[in-house]
């Protein structure tokens, strides 16, 4: 089943959403209307979304209010950019400029805000207090995985451990949250821990997957520059490996580029990454992750919707951008 396979199978699902995401984007500040509409439209796979839908769905759920939810694991992602656009100091994102680019920080970041205060107006709507639990905690972990990556930034010092918590707070929780919709919609809390295992590894294996297409892949396909990491000093898992396993000159090479984030050395740092095999472990340990997202699936009773999101998982490990 490949990605459009699995967009087939719950296309309704997908063209309501994407209705209900730009009508609930609307407000009376034209301001907010330019600015939310850019970010939205502005490309990308919404896996997030995809993964309420396909959960819901593997659960039985028959009602409208996955829609819902969906719209808001959107909104909160996509509040999140903004804000890390401007954290990063970015000027692209999916091959166009970012917002902060066009109108500036301020009107960035207040925007993002108006995103993360409508996603909450929505989730009241299904009047579950379950949901609020689940949600209200993820935002919680999110926006401290923000500050833990921004306190990393320039810091060799980081191990995998350290990073890979970071991952789960600032990446997978999100994927998690989504994936917990289904059980938590339907009232079976006994699936809640299955799809939540599913969504944490899924959401880890794309993070490592961004991680090693950093080093590695193709700026016209990203959508960005490569090495924006290391402009950024951000101590990733290739850059992580190296500082732990790798020969005393590409250590000190390693640990230099992180502490000055200059981008001059991303060829050096490049070829120390394939010298050491560093790529190749980020991805081994990607594949773990996809591995244990698809057998977190088995607790979950038999279905299309299973199975296209087990196909998701193997799709993530083997994307390019």
């Amino acid at each position: 089943m490949d990605f459009e396979q699995i967009r087939a199978l719950i296309a309704d699902d997908i063209a309501a959403t994407d209705r209900l995401i730009l009508e609930r984007t609307r407000s009376d500040v034209v301001l907010i209307n330019q600015i939310g509409h850019y970010i939205i439209s502005s490309g990308g796979k919404r896996l997030r979304p995809l993964l309420v839908l396909l959960s819901a769905r593997a659960c039985g759920y028959e009602g409208t209010h996955h829609h819902t939810m969906a719209a808001v694991i959107e909104y909160i992602h996509t509040s999140t950019l903004l804000h890390d656009d401007v954290v990063d100091e970015s000027d692209t994102r999916r091959g166009r400029e970012t917002a902060n680019a066009v109108w500036g920080n301020a009107a960035s970041v207040l925007v993002g805000d108006f995103l993360y205060s409508r996603s909450f107006e929505m989730m009241v709507e299904p009047g579950l207090m379950r949901i609020m639990e689940v949600m209200s905690e993820a935002t919680n972990v999110i926006a401290a995985g923000e500050v833990m990556q921004l306190l990393n930034i320039g810091n060799a010092e980081v191990d995998e451990a350290g990073y890979l918590e970071v991952i789960y707070r600032k990446t997978a929780k999100l994927f998690e949250a989504a994936a917990r919709m289904g059980p938590v919609l339907t009232g079976q809390p006994q699936l809640e821990e299955p799809f939540a295992a599913y969504g944490r590894h899924l959401g880890a294996a794309f993070q490592l997957i961004d991680d090693a297409l950093d080093y590695m892949g193709d700026p016209e396909k990203l959508g960005k520059n490569i090495g924006d990491d290391l402009a950024e000093g951000k101590p990733t898992l290739p850059l992580i490996y190296i500082l732990e396993h790798g020969e005393e000159a590409d250590r000190a090479l390693v640990r230099r580029a992180i502490e000055t984030h200059d981008l001059s050395l991303l060829e050096p740092v490049r070829s120390a990454i394939e010298r050491s095999g560093a790529l190749d472990y980020t991805l081994k340990a990607a594949a773990r992750e996809t591995e244990r997202a698809i057998a977190a699936l088995e607790a979950i009773p038999p279905s299309s919707y299973r199975d296209a999101l087990a196909a998701l998982a193997r799709l993530a490990l083997q994307r390019q951008a």
